[in-house]
């Protein structure tokens, strides 16, 4: 009997042996094939031609594949799974019981009830959620932030590789540009710490009283200021919608549609540096760089006197000068890598194989969103969008486009606008016995003006808040900041099956609409019958029915004014649920939705405290006026035509008389004239 156990245990250590032997194996092969997942990126840098982003991106993923592949980074599952299991780590359990708690704080924080069969229902989908297991260990965890940064620096990689390639020997030029692209990095860590510091507001929001939405949209503004241009922007288009906010939070992001922080002085008289060589008091009078009279996310706006030659006489007139904020590019990139990190080391934090699709997209989803923004900053963009809106502008009058001066990479010159304000402040200041009138054409205008530009010219402005839109004394509307132009060329079908869908409930036609406006139309279209089901589900809940030919009227009815705008909020939020299902919206139709946002914000604004039956009553009103507005404007255009030709063809005329009878009609008077 000793001797078969002896025998037993030889054997078993035999064997423990060989398995230990063949790990080790493994380990070594695997450790060589790591080495050669350098030799693609080690061919690249040594070759002398320039490297392109794909070829280096394709070179670093080879390099990644290896490293996924090694016993190491396998064996770190293995780890994680018993740190997760022992509770000595993040799991879970962890992840379910932090998500309880942060329903349970909105649900405290709500300011209205919450029915309990609509929290039942929550509960029954989180249910659903948390099921199959995809949770990745520490190893892949790390190596995944790992790539996300390289990412985030291909480009500036690829450009210093390329330097370096430019020659064996460096010149006080490529030392200088390879010291410039280090310099940013520098800026780029400044920047990482104040976003990230910025995150620090988390804390005092959750320690407020949860029906104290003042204090809390207080720390909200403080953070977002803080944060900087990146989130600005967000809350700016946050604060598009403000029904999905209460009342205390979405005033305190509309401060930033007409007022941020502004820029310095110094940062200023850099911009002029930059693009003329000059500061701004040589070319301008009463220029204060500290006195801005509006702020932005994309600049700063400042009011001086320029001269200018009339008839052979010097002449001075004031301008208004956009001076764009320096290294907005990086301020962007980097708030879309910190919320990338943030997003991905969340799967740390609260691991949860559900999570995981629903976070991915998100993550695709912020970098489409970062995308449309980045055309913002480029003020030359800027200056051909304004310069084709400023032609078209005068074959109307109903709405106008400030006369563009000059412009360069970060400074717009316009001209400044001396009887006109905001729609917000316009309507601030009306006497409540012409409010009325004023929203009714005000609505009527603004209306044919979208229309107007998304079916004569197929594009819309894409920022069309209140904060963008400036009402004369006359009453005309004066459009502003045209940094974001949204061509619909290609789209309207699209866009309009998507309405269709979501105002009718037809599922089919959303989720065709839908999957055709992702970025991966393919892949989604495997998943249709998901798509579906979460359609279906999403609009069962907002309590959105289908509307077919027998119960059109008769739904129509029954649900009055709330059924209706409940029908248009669907619109506005099932473009937000996608990432539930891992679809992502495609930048350009997510800043369609965004300008569609901004748009509906202006009409909000207008009826701001009033009731949604108003709104819709003056829309209805105003639809049915649009072909006597578009009469009247066409009416104003010819007129114009005309009397310009008769000031060509009577050349004998006094010059007062002909510049009399060259002169525009007057337009359409206002009650905006209490304004002024």
């Amino acid at each position: 009997m000793s001797s078969l156990q002896e025998e037993a245990e030889s054997l078993r250590a035999a064997a423990g042996s060989r398995s230990l032997l063949r790990e080790l194996g493994s380990l070594t092969v695997s450790t060589v094939q790591v080495s050669r997942g350098f030799v693609p990126l080690g061919r690249l840098l040594a070759s002398g031609e320039d490297v392109t982003g794909d070829q280096l991106a394709a070179a670093i993923d080879a390099l990644f594949e290896k490293l996924y592949e090694h016993p190491i980074v396998h064996q770190s599952s293995r780890i994680t799974e018993r740190l997760r299991s022992r509770g000595l780590i993040p799991n879970e359990q962890s992840t379910e019981n932090l998500i309880r708690f942060v329903v349970d704080q909105s649900l405290q924080r709500s300011p209205v009830p919450v029915p309990e069969a609509l929290v039942q229902e929550f509960w029954n989908f989180f249910d659903e959620l948390f099921r199959a297991p995809e949770l990745k260990g520490l190893g892949e965890l790390s190596l995944d932030m790992v790539r996300l940064v390289l990412k985030t620096y291909e480009p500036l990689l690829t450009e210093v590789v390329n330097l370096l390639k430019a020659g064996r020997r460096f010149n006080e030029w490529q030392l200088r540009e390879v010291l410039r692209r280090a310099s940013l990095v520098r800026n780029d860590v400044a920047i990482v710490r104040r976003q990230i510091r910025a995150i620090r507001y988390i804390k005092p929001f959750f320690a407020a009283d949860p029906k104290d939405f003042k204090a809390q949209a207080e720390i909200v503004a403080q953070m977002v200021r803080e944060f900087g241009p990146f989130f600005i922007k967000m809350a700016q288009v946050a604060a598009a919608n403000a029904d999905f906010l209460p009342d205390e939070i979405a005033k305190e992001l509309a401060v930033f549609h007409e007022d941020v922080p502004a820029m310095t002085a110094e940062e200023v008289h850099q911009a002029f540096m930059e693009c003329f060589g000059k500061l701004p008091d040589k070319l301008y009078m009463d220029f204060d760089a500290e006195r801005p009279v509006k702020s932005g996310s994309i600049g700063s706006v400042y009011v001086a006197k320029k001269p200018f030659i009339e008839n052979g006489v010097e002449v001075l007139r004031p301008v208004v000068i956009k001076v764009g904020r320096h290294n907005l590019d990086r301020e962007f990139l980097i708030g879309k890598l910190v919320i990338g990190l943030a997003i991905m080391s969340s799967q740390y934090w609260a691991p949860h194989s559900k999570l995981a699709p629903f976070l991915r997209a998100l993550q695709e989803q912020s970098d489409e969103f970062v995308a449309g923004f980045m055309e913002e900053i480029d003020f030359e963009s800027e200056a051909r969008h304004h310069s084709r809106f400023l032609e078209r502008s005068r074959r109307s009058q109903v709405w106008r486009v400030p006369q563009l001066y000059g412009h360069s990479r970060r400074i717009l010159e316009m001209e400044y606008l001396a009887d006109a304000t905001s729609l917000n402040r316009a309507l601030a200041r009306m006497p409540k016995s012409e409010r009325r009138r004023f929203q009714a054409q005000v609505m009527e205008r603004l209306l044919y003006t979208v229309l107007h530009h998304i079916f004569v010219y197929r594009e819309m402005h894409g920022d069309l808040h209140p904060g963008n839109v400036m009402i004369g004394s006359d009453g005309a509307l004066h459009l502003i900041d045209w940094g974001n132009v949204v061509p619909l060329d290609g789209k309207w079908s699209l866009v309009w099956d998507y309405l269709a869908g979501a105002v009718l409930g037809d599922v089919k036609l959303l989720a065709d609409a839908m999957i055709r406006i992702s970025t991966q139309p393919e892949e989604n279209a495997a998943r249709r019958a998901e798509i579906e089901t979460m359609l279906r589900e999403t609009l069962a809940k907002k309590g959105v029915e289908p509307l077919n030919r027998k119960n059109f009227i008769r739904r129509l009815r029954r649900d009055g004014v709330a059924g209706l705008h409940a029908r248009g909020q669907t619109v506005l939020q099932l473009m937000g649920n996608t990432q539930q299902v891992g679809l992502v919206v495609h930048k350009d139709y997510l800043h369609l939705s965004r300008a569609l946002f901004a748009a509906a914000g202006s009409f909000g604004s207008l009826y701001e405290g009033d009731s949604k039956r108003l709104l819709l009553r003056d829309l209805a009103r105003s639809l049915a006026r649009l072909p006597l507005t578009a009469t009247q404007d066409v009416f104003h255009r010819e007129i114009a035509a005309i009397r310009n030709q008769l000031a060509r063809r009577l050349p004998l005329l006094p010059g007062f008389v002909r510049e009399r009878i060259a002169a525009p009609p007057p337009r359409l008077r206002s009650t905006v004239e209490a304004l002024s």
